[in-house]
């Protein structure tokens, strides 16, 4: 048998998840290489600053601040700095040089993925992600590859652990949103600034990759409806449990058809209600799972680590295997399968169920009147409960807390500003809608 020459691995970055693969690189090479049928050898680490403390031991000569360099020498590069530049550049220096390149930048790929998609097709060279969604869950290759023969119907994910942290330390431990909000930022699960976690920027991110693998049809960052968690209260989190619910933030991706009947694809993230029964509202602490509807294979979950250095770098190492044994083998890369071109439905259009809790006035014709919103814009209202009463020193009031049967986003949406216009309506405390039935 013909020894295949050592393989070149670029690193491009050196945090958290970074200096964990050059660690499993550096130190379990040899399995590696009996697994790929080729040697590998990290050739270089691309960093900012090369006196920055890292969370594994890299040996300093390995350091390098001229990545442009270090990508042209080797043969796979593995980008893990994050941010749109200078990764996009690197990576299509990279392709463009032949090598294959492995990157866990969501916001990259959502940004620019068909970009650097079109580029590798070019070359005929590969373009690996698995860890760009959900860390250590394999969830891109059963999409990609295990999937690709079947009809996804639908995608419910809990992709971001900062999040459903967050969430479930309300739930269960009945804590405020700030509170657990410090203690994610104490233990490393929130950045400094939190905003691309709770505002919901790094799961609408996976969910435009999730929505474009599954749907075959390239979904534009942009075009994915997002909202965060910043007005999840704790009180609608305890409320939720009682009901039968848990609050989750979701990146869903679904297969639908609008009012004319043309079928397309929705994308988007908001918080939810799930049924405590649901698989997902298992998930606890900081982990990631992703929730599949097909027709033949019916529905498939992926659960496990979302995020950290170790869990993540499995991933980066799982592309790595794949890449470099594609050298050994040869032939093309795997072309992305995204010529379905189904257009992209706003979140109108989306079917769902709404649980609407209201303070209203409390005095006769007020039930009827609220009745008659509904019925006027076709939304059936499912359950109705009285939960409490109150007063202030002139009206007494009623909470009413509204569960709605399916019904398009539009007409919901337009049933809730009608409420907030009705002189009966002192107020909408809470709009939530229920997904996972």
């Amino acid at each position: 048998m013909i020894e295949y020459r050592n393989l070149r691995i670029a690193l491009l970055g050196a945090g958290s998840v970074g200096a964990q693969v050059a660690h499993q690189i550096l130190n379990h090479g040899e399995e590696l290489a009996a697994r790929i049928g080729a040697g590998i050898e990290l050739a270089g680490v691309a960093v900012r600053n090369l006196d920055s403390p890292r969370t594994a031991d890299i040996p300093r000569h390995l350091l390098t601040t001229d990545a442009e360099s270090l990508v042209l020498g080797a043969d796979i590069v593995i980008e893990l700095m994050g941010g749109i530049e200078p990764a996009r550049t690197l990576l299509l220096t990279a392709i463009n040089s032949g090598a294959d390149v492995i990157t866990a930048n969501k916001a990259l790929l959502a940004h620019h993925g068909p970009e650097l998609f079109e580029a590798a097709a070019q070359v005929g060279a590969q373009l690996y992600y698995e860890a760009a969604v959900g860390g250590a869950i394999p969830i891109i290759r059963p999409l990609r590859d295990s999937l690709a023969g079947d009809r996804v119907t639908r995608i419910l994910g809990i992709v971001n652990g900062t999040t459903n942290f967050i969430l479930d330390r309300i739930d269960t431990l009945g804590e405020s949103m700030e509170d657990a909000l410090a203690i994610a930022t104490e233990l490393g699960y929130a950045e400094a600034d939190p905003t691309a976690d709770i505002g919901g920027y790094d799961a609408a991110q996976k969910a435009c990759i999730l929505a474009s693998l599954a749907f075959h049809t390239t979904v534009p960052a942009e075009a994915v409806y997002r909202e965060g968690i910043t007005d999840i209260t704790r009180e609608q989190v305890q409320a939720a449990r009682k009901a039968g619910y848990v609050v989750k933030i979701l990146a869903i991706a679904e297969r639908i058809k609008d009012a004319d009947g043309v079928e397309g694809v929705s994308a988007r993230v908001y918080p939810a209600l799930v049924p405590d029964t649901h698989p997902l509202a298992a998930v606890h602490g900081a982990n990631n799972a992703v929730f599949v509807e097909a027709e033949s294979a019916g529905p498939l979950m992926f659960y496990g680590a979302g995020a950290g250095g170790v869990q993540t770098s499995s991933a980066v190492l799982g592309d790595l295997v794949s890449a470099a044994r594609r050298h050994v083998v040869g032939g093309p890369g795997v072309g992305e399968s995204t010529h379905a071109n189904y257009p992209i439905l706003p979140i109108g259009a989306i079917r769902t169920r709404y649980q609407i809790t209201l303070s209203v006035t409390d005095e006769p014709g007020v039930l009827a009147e609220i009745a008659n919103i509904f019925r006027e814009r076709e939304v059936s209202v499912e359950t109705l409960e009285q939960k409490t009463y109150g007063s202030d020193t002139t009206t007494p009031t009623a909470t009413l807390v509204i569960g709605t049967h399916e019904a398009t986003e539009a007409d919901l949406a337009a049933t809730v500003a009608a409420l907030e216009a009705s002189p009966v309506v002192v107020g909408v405390a809470s709009v939530l809608r229920v997904e996972g039935l």
